[in-house]
């Protein structure tokens, strides 16, 4: 090519590449976009804020939603009749735990509830009891349901908390035999037809609160999973005790 005719075909190559002509095909919303690409390329602070700020409203929704079921279902999480209870029972604020005897979780926070009981004297606790671990678990929760007609479901509930490996139906009637509770009686008491409707209750009540495991906490409108530690617990039991209507 002759040299008159490559110099200028270079300045509108060297042209086009400084101030780029749309696409053929291209829409505003294609060149709108790759600017904001651009310039989150250049600032992704921006992108990690976006985030941040979008963890946040989900998190503000979640726990809007989840204290609407809890005020839903109020009475039957916190004041159902049948539900055992320790603690203060005319305690200020309500703790209600979800658990199964068979849980290792349920077991590793027991230390730290146990203390929450002894040392806080206005704390009330519900337990749930909530058998999801197999036959074992569902024996040991009628027998501690049971052992309330022989006024030793707390101490009971206790015992089986701190043993190690699984609860069968031999080592639960031998914790209960170890507290001298009656066998023969206690058997009996577990025949109760309504520890079934018991556990169905709660099971369903988990569903709708979207709880799939133990042990979960209900304080105040806050819902709790899994083996939070003493800290956090003396933390949501005092914001529960501060709000009006905690409990």
């Amino acid at each position: 090519m002759h040299p008159t005719r490559i110099l200028p075909s270079l300045l509108l190559a060297g042209l086009a590449l400084w101030c780029p002509t749309p696409v053929i095909g291209e829409t505003d919303d294609d060149a709108f976009g790759a600017r904001v690409r651009e310039y989150l390329l250049e600032h992704p602070e921006v992108v990690v804020e976006a985030i941040e700020r979008w963890r946040s409203q989900q998190a503000e929704t979640e726990a809007a939603r989840v204290a609407a079921l809890i005020d839903e279902h109020r009475e039957t999480l916190f004041r159902h009749p049948d539900d055992p209870v320790g603690g203060n029972p005319g305690g200020d604020v309500t703790l209600v735990e979800f658990m199964d005897y068979n849980c290792v979780f349920c077991r590793r926070i027991f230390p730290a509830l146990l203390d929450l009981r002894q040392r806080d004297s206005q704390l009330r606790v519900v337990f749930k009891e909530f058998p999801i671990l197999g036959l074992g678990s569902e024996f040991a929760a009628r027998a501690a349901l049971a052992a309330r007609e022989q006024d030793r479901y707390q101490p009971f509930h206790d015992a089986m908390l701190q043993v190690e490996g699984v609860l069968d139906e031999a080592r639960v009637l031998a914790i209960a035999g170890e507290l001298g509770l009656d066998l023969e009686r206690l058997r009996k008491d577990m025949d109760n037809p309504g520890f079934e409707a018991m556990f169905q209750r709660n099971y369903r009540l988990a569903k709708e609160l979207g709880i799939t495991g133990t042990p979960s906490f209900v304080i105040g409108e806050q819902l709790v999973d899994g083996a939070v530690d003493l800290e956090t617990l003396e933390t949501l039991i005092r914001e529960a005790r501060e709000t009006p209507e905690g409990d």
